[in-house]
């Protein structure tokens, strides 16, 4: 087979396996009052850090640390700009405002809101999402950051410039819903310990406590109460030691034991992002493949390995309100007894998946952002329930 065909063969099959959307409509949507989760910048981030230095000193030991002060405040004040275009605009047009950062964001607040509006990027998105815990409140981004940030959770970046425009279409109907999948993780089995999160985006010097210090309160908190929009993490929190842990799909009873770096249980959110960076398939292992059945690629812009590469990577995404996890087991060691038994696939989907740990020191992360204790003994299940869907929006071309 020639160069030409095989390219032909890997196009149809990549055509073919593109999965279709199904969106909801909207006779329309006017929010009357609208929560602004707003980004912590870097500078305000350092403010905070050392509030009980002036302004000028902290200035100056960013610069004796060699950080990029100029830069720093620009950004920030990029983003206070843009937020300020964004408050005016609904105030504008009569809808009242709330503006909260992630030290003061409460559930209270989204329960007293129509609709959560995070301002900032992706990461803004995620912490925005993480207090709605219903599939009817809408969560509905703005990129401040455009030429910076991908801001793929946030709407397209041309409504950065626009915001009144991005409303109107909301107050007109112009949009579809989009119910995003999020994972549910039940603690099966856990002492009171596992149910204390840490959140690894705080300062060291916990200077803003979150207002929920414990959520082991009684039985039913084995439920975590955070739902994973992107992925759920299960491994050792020492990167370098070896994960011991059973795995469990889809109800079986029968458990296979691995040892690996850990297991990425993914969204169809979030296989554009981590998933996809750990399966992804670089264009030198492409050519080195087609190099061993004779075929001599470059590895350039145009080249068959890159168009392979391409295709083969573009597979590894999957719609955001599939009720499919994908798993991914991270670097899973097969020799001599492992995986006992032989034969799981290192990636695959499930609808349901349970995993116990076997770990000395491990976490269980959920969405890069909040982290329980996972260690020996402790067993989680994982699926995918409508009503905890996350409710956003996709624009009508």
């Amino acid at each position: 087979m020639n160069n030409l065909k095989v390219f032909q063969v890997l196009c149809d099959f990549s055509f073919k396996n593109v999965a279709c959307r199904s969106f909801s409509t909207s006779n329309g949507f006017k929010p009357d009052k609208v929560l602004v989760v707003s980004k912590l910048s870097r500078f305000e981030y350092e403010k905070k850090k050392f509030k009980n230095k002036d302004e000028k000193e902290i200035l100056d030991n960013l610069k004796q640390k060699g950080a990029d002060v100029k830069m720093m405040i620009r950004y920030h004040d990029l983003h206070k700009k843009f937020e300020e275009n964004v408050l005016n605009t609904f105030i504008n047009l009569g809808i009242r405002v709330k503006v909260v950062n992630r030290y003061q964001y409460t559930e209270e607040d989204v329960e007293n809101s129509d609709v959560v509006f995070p301002i900032g990027g992706d990461g803004t998105f995620l912490l925005a999402a993480s207090m709605v815990n219903n599939n009817t409140k809408p969560v509905i981004g703005l990129n401040s950051d455009p030429q910076r940030s991908e801001g793929y959770l946030c709407l397209p970046k041309k409504y950065s410039t626009n915001v009144r425009d991005a409303i109107e279409r909301l107050n007109n109907g112009n949009f579809k819903w989009l119910m995003r999948s999020r994972i549910r993780t039940t603690l099966l089995v856990c002492s009171s310990a596992n149910l204390c999160p840490k959140y690894l985006h705080d300062n060291e010097f916990d200077i803003y406590p979150r207002k929920t210090d414990c959520y082991a309160k009684e039985e039913e908190t084995k439920v975590l109460p955070c739902l994973a929009l992107n992925e759920v993490f299960m491994g050792e929190t020492l990167s370098a030691r070896v994960s011991h842990l059973r795995l469990r799909l889809n109800g079986s009873t029968e458990n296979t034991n691995l040892k690996c770096s850990g297991i990425c249980v993914s969204t169809g959110t979030g296989s554009t992002s981590w998933h996809l960076s750990i399966n992804r398939l670089p264009v030198q292992n492409v050519a080195e493949l087609l190099r061993l059945i004779d075929i001599d690629p470059t590895e350039g812009k145009d080249s068959l390995a890159t168009v392979l590469s391409d295709i083969y990577n573009k597979n590894l995404i999957f719609d955001a309100d599939d009720k499919r996890m994908a798993y991914t087991i991270r670097e899973l060691i097969s020799a001599a007894v492992w995986p006992d038994p032989k034969g799981i696939k290192p990636r695959g989907f499930a609808q349901k998946i349970e995993i116990k740990s076997n770990c000395f020191d491990a976490s269980l992360v959920i969405d890069g952002g909040v982290s329980f204790s996972f260690n020996d003994g402790t067993t989680a299940l994982l699926e995918i329930r409508p009503e905890d869907a996350l409710r956003t929006v996709i624009f009508k071309d």
